[in-house]
């Protein structure tokens, strides 16, 4: 394939392309790049290179969004199955809070935060153990969980306690 050919192509026609591919997508991008990608790949160029191109951008822009469709529905269902991070306790939350808010207030956490919350809480880990996962100090992960309850208690207004012995 002539790559002067192929620039020509993505000058002309790309950004039309990615219009083209967002309408049926969430990433229009990636389908148009795996086009011209297999555009390159072809031992001599198709006769109308720009309806070949829009075809092979739309099939693969369909496909994208049933992928999508199918990969939502699917963690959809995971999500559905799995178990509550909260476990009610008589129908209350334990302390007077609610799982789903503890939940929702969870998820809201900066992903750092969140990240330290999970493996020392649900985890089990030590700050150390913590540290070495996540590429970073004992003391960062130590100060990222206790921003990261400060955070958890003013949401749900409750206490918030690792009741562990050993916190190190």
């Amino acid at each position: 394939m002539d790559y002067e050919l192929l620039a020509g192509l993505l000058d002309r026609h790309g950004g039309a392309l990615v219009l083209f591919a967002r309408q049926l997508c969430d990433a229009p991008e990636d389908v148009v790049q795996e086009a011209f990608v297999k555009l390159a790949g072809l031992d001599r160029p198709p006769e109308n290179s720009a309806a070949w191109l829009f075809r092979v951008v739309r099939n693969g822009a369909v496909d994208a969004s049933l992928a999508a469709r199918r990969r939502r529905r699917h963690e959809t269902e995971a999500a559905a199955r799995s178990a509550p991070w909260f476990d009610p306790a008589d129908g209350e939350g334990r302390a007077g809070v609610d799982p789903d808010e503890a939940e929702r207030a969870l998820a809201e956490l900066a992903i750092a935060e969140r990240e330290v919350i999970v493996a020392r809480l649900w985890g089990g880990l030590t700050f150390e153990q913590i540290a070495e996962a996540l590429g970073t100090s004992s003391s960062s992960a130590h100060r990222l969980y206790n921003r990261g309850l400060t955070v958890l208690r003013e949401r749900l207004g409750a206490p918030c306690r690792d009741t562990r012995r050993n916190p190190r």
